[in-house]
């Protein structure tokens, strides 16, 4: 299935006429270099004279409503720029006349991503213990954020409700380019009976992972939190549920056994936190009850059931960032599955 060629999004002479007039300096030609890891919006190195930047823009082709949304995300960099750890933001072009889409441009962090290794520097259990430590704190730091203060607007009630309904709605936007998917309506429902009670509201990033952060070479040390395409204002513990529901190695998953993973993930390794650890020292450092984690653990895997059945639409129109995402055909039903699992046991 082909993906867009970088030279179909990103044309450099107008990007450089952009970034000379917002940035000032002399003029400088510019030089583009796609990144091909992650689904969702595109990412581009961006190289002028000797500065070095990175631009986040929609992918090509028809978007759903709410989704690949590159002005939430500078607007919440912009705003948590020194108050958290994030890049820091230098420019947001909605003129479609520019690049036929909206796009940002944000500082460079000179780091590594933990996608399929670990820096060799700290990859041992008491470095990644420290790692799993990182995540929580910066996790606790950031839901710390007074964001009425930091200029940040957004309603103190009612986020997983809201959320819930954004990704049924979504859902039913999607089904009708891809397929239906037997057992994701009695998740939904399971959803829907069991809403926790309200608790205050912060920043929440939406899609805060161990491959969404950037780590310092030398050390395990949390520099950058990247891709708020999805932040908002909303329900603290959506956070730690996403970043928790899929920790650790994943059991086989009945009738897809032979689709295990060729090596475990990372978080498999000894050393990491376990689940209940990670939990702990969030609710230690934050304050706030576990007493009802399992749903936002089902709501974080019920959100990534959704967005990935969408970037599964994109491969089969021929629109995908990462042609990686093939394997959601088979990758979807698999997390039903493992969803329902989580239910029947939690509630056993």
């Amino acid at each position: 299935m082909a993906t867009a060629s970088p030279a179909s999004l990103i044309d450099p002479a107008a990007l450089g006429a952009f970034l000379d007039a917002r940035l000032g300096g002399p003029s400088l030609p510019v030089q583009v270099t796609k990144h091909t890891a992650g689904f969702s919006n595109e990412t581009f190195y961006i190289d002028r004279g000797l500065a070095h930047y990175v631009l986040r823009r929609p992918p090509a082709g028809p978007l759903l409503p709410t989704a690949h949304d590159v002005a939430r995300e500078h607007r919440f960099l912009a705003a948590l720029a020194g108050r958290a750890r994030v890049p820091k933001p230098l420019a947001l072009c909605e003129d479609l006349a520019v690049l036929g889409a909206p796009f940002y441009v944000m500082e460079r962090v000179d780091g590594v991503v933990a996608r399929d290794a670990l820096p060799e520097a700290y990859d041992t259990p008491a470095g990644r213990k420290k790692m799993g430590e990182e995540l929580i704190d910066a996790l606790v730091e950031m839901h710390a954020v007074d964001w009425r203060e930091a200029g940040l607007t957004g309603r103190d009630t009612g986020y997983v409700t809201r959320q819930l309904e954004r990704w049924a709605s979504q859902w039913e936007l999607t089904k009708p380019r891809t397929r239906e998917l037997p057992g994701l309506d009695a998740i939904t429902r399971w959803l829907r009976e069991g809403v926790p009670a309200h608790v205050p509201h912060t920043v929440v990033h939406g899609d805060y992972k161990l491959d969404n952060v950037m780590w310092a070479r030398d050390e395990p040390r949390l520099i950058a939190i990247f891709d708020w395409e999805m932040a908002t204002i909303g329900d603290p513990l959506a956070d730690l549920g996403y970043l928790l529901h899929s920790w650790s190695a994943a059991r086989p998953v009945p009738g897809y056994e032979d689709r295990a993973p060729a090596r475990p993930p990372l978080t498999a390794l000894e050393g990491f936190p376990t689940v209940p650890e990670m939990m702990a020292r969030y609710e230690a450092t934050s304050g706030r009850s576990m007493k009802d984690f399992l749903y936002y653990r089902v709501l974080a895997s019920y959100k990534l059931i959704v967005i990935l059945e969408g970037l599964y639409m994109h491969y089969k129109e021929g629109a995908a960032a990462n042609p990686g995402a093939a394997e959601f055909e088979w990758g979807v039903p698999m997390r039903i599955v493992a969803t329902q699992r989580l239910i029947d046991e939690g509630q056993s």
